[in-house]
């Protein structure tokens, strides 16, 4: 007999417990479909229960459709087949087909670690609300010296996420979060081992995104003529930096580049009056951009030709971020 154990002073009641046990036991295979239950003398026996208490959990079982009576000979484990048409439906199961394997298999797990069916559901619950609270309030956080990156990253989460960001230098996460009970904060890749080492010991979740990979660009890079004077315009220091430093390995002499942010204005106006071609990193950039340009027109041959890279935050990662900030 698979060996059941009631704790008398917990605060989950006896029958509870006796019914979480039994379930596991099905559900483990350790009572297989067809399997005869115990009578429910020989359980008040092992369990010390009252026969009625063990009826009423019988009772609740075949309620449940996991097992079924049969008058006269006793109460049996339905047989797999059965036992499926009686679980609850959900278009879900459909949506996600994994998700029942990773359901099971995260509740057996509880269960096996001696949770019960109502302590596990109480855990999932806390989780979720958890997640809920922190959705609240979403911080996103880069160093001071490339702000501009967390102006790119708030910008476009706002617009795909229809919801108020705060955008908090990393050098200043830790005084906001201690004014926060629950947050959850967002940051570059680059930058995620900073933040959670802030973010952690205030249960402060932290979310990283990808950003754009810049294939697009890096091709148009390596076909540029010799001698292309190359024009580079964003809201951050960063990738300002690390695109000069990228074209400069890949093209050596070949090409001259020029970086700009749209608030200086005279190193812009320098990079309209002087490059072929312009890569404006963020639509933010663009109309000022073009401001310049149509400023400038009369003094120019040549209007630069302007590639406009795509979203500074990849698509996988602002899903992601819908799904965990229960936006979907």
């Amino acid at each position: 007999m698979v060996q059941f154990h009631i704790q008398p002073d917990s605060d989950i009641p006896a029958s509870t417990q006796l019914y979480d046990q039994i379930w596991f036991a099905i559900a483990s295979r350790q009572y297989p479909p067809g399997y005869r239950l115990p009578s429910t003398r020989q359980l008040a026996m092992h369990t010390g229960l009252h026969r009625n208490t063990i009826s009423k959990v019988y009772r609740q079982l075949e309620d449940a459709g996991v097992v079924e009576a049969m008058p006269g000979s006793g109460i049996y484990v339905r047989d797999q087949g059965v036992g499926e048409s009686a679980r609850p439906q959900s278009a879900l199961w459909d949506e996600f087909p994994q998700a029942r394997n990773v359901v099971e298999s995260g509740l057996d797990e509880l269960l096996r670690q001696g949770c019960s069916l109502n302590q596990a559901r109480e855990l999932f619950l806390a989780e979720i609300d958890w997640r809920l609270r922190c959705s609240a309030r979403v911080l996103v956080t880069v160093p001071h010296q490339d702000i501009g990156a967390g102006q790119l990253i708030a910008r476009e989460l706002e617009a795909a996420l229809k919801i108020p960001l705060q955008l908090v230098p990393l050098e200043e996460l830790e005084v906001v979060l201690a004014q926060a009970r629950s947050g959850t904060v967002v940051t570059s890749r680059y930058f995620i081992n900073e933040a959670e080492a802030i973010a952690a010991p205030k249960s402060v979740r932290v979310i990283a995104v990808d950003i754009y990979d810049y294939k697009k660009e890096l091709s148009l890079l390596k076909d540029l003529p010799q001698g292309t004077c190359l024009g580079m315009v964003s809201l951050s220091t960063g990738i300002l930096r690390a695109a000069e430093v990228i074209s400069y390995s890949l093209r050596g002499d070949g090409i001259l580049v020029m970086t700009a942010q749209t608030e200086d204005h005279y190193k812009l106006d320098a990079v309209v009056r002087s490059a072929q071609t312009i890569v404006v990193f963020d639509e933010a950039s663009l109309p000022t951009v073009k401001n310049t340009i149509a400023a400038a027109r009369e003094d120019l041959i040549r209007p630069p030709r302007l590639v406009v890279c795509d979203n500074y935050i990849g698509e996988k990662s602002i899903n992601l971020l819908k799904r965990e900030l229960g936006l979907d």
